[in-house]
């Protein structure tokens, strides 16, 4: 069976639950970080794939990458994909409750790029902005990179909106090669 089709289904079962069980944002963060857990332990992976590890150890090991005080469905759920020997998929599965969560909630993933610093202010004042534009709620990402020497570059959705002045230096220069 594939693996996308696998990991959607657990992961629609899990939303399911915690939508009934009004958990679905708790659930959300655990899935964020058992994701994060996942991208910077890549032994994580390996360890889980192991099959001479017991169920127990790895049970422990996926809790333990969920964070600090998991929900009792998430505990469930984890115990379900280890007796369904699914866990070889667990990672796909927290992706893929992330993304059917952002679907139903209508969260849009923004990222604001700064040379300096910016205040609380403007960042709110963008993610307004954002919200506004897409009648949704915006998980805002800031990033301060001096390269771009000034101006900000926003993304958000399909759309990028690049007002930095590395660009424009760059397209003056564009324009006076040709």
């Amino acid at each position: 069976m594939d693996i996308g089709v696998i990991s959607v289904r657990y992961a629609r079962a899990l939303l399911k639950s915690a939508t009934d069980q009004k958990l679905e944002e708790k659930v959300y963060q655990e899935m964020m970080t058992i994701a994060k857990s996942y991208l910077e332990v890549p032994q994580l992976r390996q360890t889980i794939d192991n099959p001479m590890l017991s169920k127990d150890k790895k049970q422990m090991l996926l809790l333990t990458a969920v964070g600090e005080k998991p929900s009792e469905l998430t505990k469930s759920f984890i115990q379900l994909v280890l007796k369904e020997d699914r866990e070889n998929v667990m990672q796909f599965m927290a992706n893929s409750y992330i993304t059917l969560f952002r679907k139903q909630k209508n969260v849009i993933r923004g990222k604001l790029t700064t040379a300096a610093r910016v205040s609380a202010q403007t960042e709110q004042k963008m993610r307004q902005m954002v919200e506004s534009k897409t009648n949704g709620t915006v998980e805002f990402e800031t990033e301060v990179n001096p390269d771009i020497i000034g101006g900000f570059i926003l993304e958000y959705d399909t759309y990028r909106m690049d007002a930095s002045v590395k660009t424009q230096l760059n397209n003056i220069l564009n324009t006076l090669k040709k």
